[in-house]
């Protein structure tokens, strides 16, 4: 059975920096592409970034490019989303996802799909950016 556990989230002021977490077990993270997605109070989720197999094949939505960076750890099945300069406006529920190069055709298509129908899914964790 999949499971992805996302941690890391929390309260931080404006400027600050968080790293989240997702472990994944029940699949080899290496044969999969990982995704960040969140969701807004009120607002359709939506993808962050996203990251194939290998470290340039990686897409971020506009809203955080040069503040967000995407990396995986292979050998510990694990993903991580690294936010720095963070804003009011990235304060949501902040999720990880997985799917099969198989089923999602590039990284782009994961984010902008939202991992499409046969993605595996974590249960979500709380950014909050506040001062």
């Amino acid at each position: 059975q999949v499971h992805l556990v996302e941690s890391g989230g929390g309260l931080v002021q404006p400027g600050g920096s968080l790293r989240l977490t997702c472990v994944v077990s029940g699949l080899t993270l290496d044969y999969f592409i990982v995704g960040w997605f969140r969701q807004a109070p009120g607002k359709e989720r939506e993808g962050v970034s996203c990251m194939g197999r290998y470290d340039n094949n990686r897409y971020y939505t506009d809203s955080v490019k040069g503040r967000f960076t995407v990396s995986r750890n292979t050998a510990k099945d694990t993903a991580y989303l690294d936010m720095n300069s963070l804003t009011p406006e990235d304060t949501g529920t902040y999720y990880c996802a997985v799917a099969s190069p198989i089923h999602m055709s590039s990284v782009e298509n994961m984010c902008r799909f939202l991992g499409g129908r046969n993605a595996y899914w974590g249960q979500g964790t709380q950014v909050t950016v506040s001062s």
